[in-house]
């Protein structure tokens, strides 16, 4: 009789690749939904965090903005957000991808009203209004709240200065 670690292991080997691919058309997506009308090009950061160029489809040379994955520890695991900003770092969208909290306040990260007063920030406001800035803590979890506008400042600044070259 096999164990169950290893008929755990070859599910893993099975089902990898089509969790895989799922992720990566969820993310062509979500980029999509965030700089709509864009062709992006990937590029590294020399910290090594991969970010995405947003240039227009009917012009190839008109950049219109930058999406990327910040992400950062939270209260109870790695917090990811993919982020859409502009050509002058103005956040145009979010969507919280992956978080670990429990079921309840937490995860209101993910609720629309959350995200959505993200929009048109820029890095001096990215922060929860008890920091002093201009995203409203969700009640009960403003370390959620925390890590996604921190995690999101401290991405627009690698992106920010790995673009300082050009």
């Amino acid at each position: 009789m096999r164990s169950c670690q290893r008929d755990s292991g070859y599910l893993n080997t099975l089902t990898a690749p089509v969790i895989a691919a799922r992720k990566a058309k969820e993310a062509v997506e979500t980029r999509a939904a965030l700089i709509p009308e864009a062709e992006f090009a990937e590029r590294t950061a020399g910290t090594g965090e991969t970010y995405f160029v947003a240039r227009s489809i009917s012009d190839s040379t008109e950049v219109l903005g930058y999406t990327f994955v910040a992400a950062q520890n939270g209260y109870s695991g790695v917090v990811q957000t993919m982020v859409g900003v502009d050509r002058e770092f103005k956040v145009l969208g979010i969507k919280v991808i992956n978080q670990s909290r429990n079921p309840g306040i937490g995860r209101n990260c993910t609720q629309p009203s959350f995200m959505e007063q993200f929009k048109g920030l820029s890095l001096p406001d990215l922060k929860v209004d008890k920091d002093g800035g201009k995203v409203k803590s969700l009640s009960g979890a403003t370390i959620t709240s925390r890590t996604i506008a921190n995690s999101i400042a401290e991405s627009i600044k690698a992106v920010q200065a790995d673009l300082g070259g050009e």
